[in-house]
């Protein structure tokens, strides 16, 4: 399995000669963007085996604990069936686990040795965090794209532009959440330690996320702590794109400030913001010397 050489060590030519040129510069950060995505897409086609173990626990939690408390808990109170409430749950389970994993492969390629040819490489040190991060978000939205295919299952139609929706909805997110991954990762130099923090901060950030049960339903502290969640504005804009094409089945109120509910548009740029900023942050942090 091999991925398309990074630019050469001479390939930008002597010291300001004419491949200094910005476009060519340009040229040569492209190149080495899409080197690192085909890489990420290459591990992806070659681990089909451990991308299905990945699919399988929403798969899981879906239809076991989803059938299993549908008969527990009644439509009234969630507007929808349990299973297709917990729908957007599943989604951002699912690119999260690919997402998370790029910023453990940053941590194993700094052990191994690995960034260190990379960063040989005659490219920008920011160039490489953000092909890592724009393979992890390809990796993440194929995955959940994978699960879309489920939509049927839980009574939502295949309307093509509820996809759409939907599929947008996977790509923002896994952006964002492979941006926080990044930025939590770019100063460890242990995976143990990595591992550790996901343990402490992100499972409490999916149960107050409100893909499991609605926001409303915990306690008062936890609606602000939902209300700086990233996860709980991923699982409200998927929640609030069906509810644009699936009137019948209204969504819960999710993310609200002061009994203020944001606009669906607002949500969708707040996530992107944090994303766009954490990255910023990480770059910045990467383009130290090490």
């Amino acid at each position: 399995m091999t991925a398309p050489a990074l630019p050469a060590p001479d390939a930008l030519g002597a010291p300001g000669g004419a491949d200094r040129e910005p476009g060519v510069r340009l040229r040569h950060e492209l190149r080495a963007i899409h080197a690192l995505v085909y890489r990420d897409l290459l591990r992806l086609s070659a681990q089909r085996t451990h991308t299905a173990l990945m699919l399988l626990q929403p798969v899981l939690y879906l239809f076991i604990l989803g059938g299993g408390l549908a008969a527990l808990i009644p439509d009234a109170s969630l507007g929808v069936g349990y299973q297709a409430y917990l729908f957007p749950g599943m989604l951002m389970m699912t690119v999260q686990t690919p997402a998370i994993m790029v910023g453990i492969r940053l941590i194993t390629d700094r052990q191994s040795g690995y960034l260190r040819e990379l960063l040989m490489a005659p490219v920008h040190r920011s160039t490489l965090l953000l092909g890592s991060c724009a393979g992890g978000t390809i990796v993440s939205t194929v995955q959940g794209a994978v699960l879309l295919g489920l939509a049927g299952a839980v009574g939502l139609p295949y309307d093509p532009l509820l996809l759409a929706l939907l599929l947008g909805g996977i790509a923002l997110t896994s952006f964002t959440i492979t941006a926080l991954a990044l930025a939590l990762a770019v100063g460890l130099n242990r995976p143990e330690i990595f591992h550790m923090l996901l343990g402490v901060v992100m499972t409490p950030l999916l149960f107050v996320s409100g893909g499991f049960f609605p926001i409303q339903n915990l306690p008062g502290w936890a609606h602000t702590l939902a209300a700086a969640n990233p996860l709980a504005y991923g699982v409200d804009l998927l929640r609030r794109c069906i509810a644009l094409r699936v009137p019948d089945q209204a969504a819960t109120v999710g993310i609200e400030w002061s009994g203020w509910q944001p606009p669906l548009l607002l949500e969708a740029a707040l996530l992107l913001a944090v994303g766009v900023t954490t990255l910023l942050w990480a770059a910045h942090r990467f383009s130290r010397p090490e």
